[in-house]
């Protein structure tokens, strides 16, 4: 079994997924506020154990993934991460694939640049010069202010699922 690396920033612990973290998540992924970005429909119990079981599967077949956030206290802040979950999407992603997504309490408060920095950091240790993309929608503005605080700049926009998506890319060493 692969061993996933835990990365801590000034606020915050990254770890890997288990299946201890299973009940956060699905309240995170149930939110309606939450996911009014990400589809628009609330996860059930079962799709969050299959994202669950999806997380443990990158970083077993690809050496990355997602991490568990929790700040230093132990509560739980959301997930971040690297992916590869092979879209739909024209065109198509560089990979990897960043993503973030944060409970409703922990937005508002730099956690997702603190964490996704933390996240590219590693990547670049693992990869070197970073090739990355993310998708988001284009109403959801304070992820857009993180991805550009992070370096990414919009490359498109197109759909997904039938919804508007803002395709932005991260290249080299931002």
């Amino acid at each position: 079994m692969t061993t996933i690396p835990t990365l801590q920033t000034e606020r915050l612990t990254l770890r890997g997924p288990s299946a201890a973290d299973f009940a956060d998540s699905a309240a995170m992924w149930g939110d309606p506020a939450i996911i009014r970005y990400i589809g628009g429909k609330p996860f059930t119990p079962e799709d969050v154990w299959g994202r669950l079981l999806r997380y443990i599967g990158h970083w077993e077949l690809l050496g990355y993934g997602p991490w568990i956030v929790r700040d230093k206290q132990g509560t739980f802040i959301g997930e971040v991460g690297l992916f590869d979950l092979h879209r739909d999407i024209t065109p198509t992603l560089e990979l990897p694939e960043a993503g973030w997504v944060l409970t409703h309490a922990a937005h508002g408060k730099g956690y997702a640049t603190e964490a996704m920095r933390a996240v590219l950091a590693w990547g670049r240790e693992h990869f070197g010069d970073l090739h990355a993309s993310c998708i988001i929608d284009p109403g959801n503005a304070p992820s857009l202010r993180v991805a550009e605080k992070l370096g990414f700049v919009e490359r498109t926009r197109t759909t997904y699922h039938g919804d508007p998506t803002v395709v932005l890319s991260l290249v080299g060493t931002r």
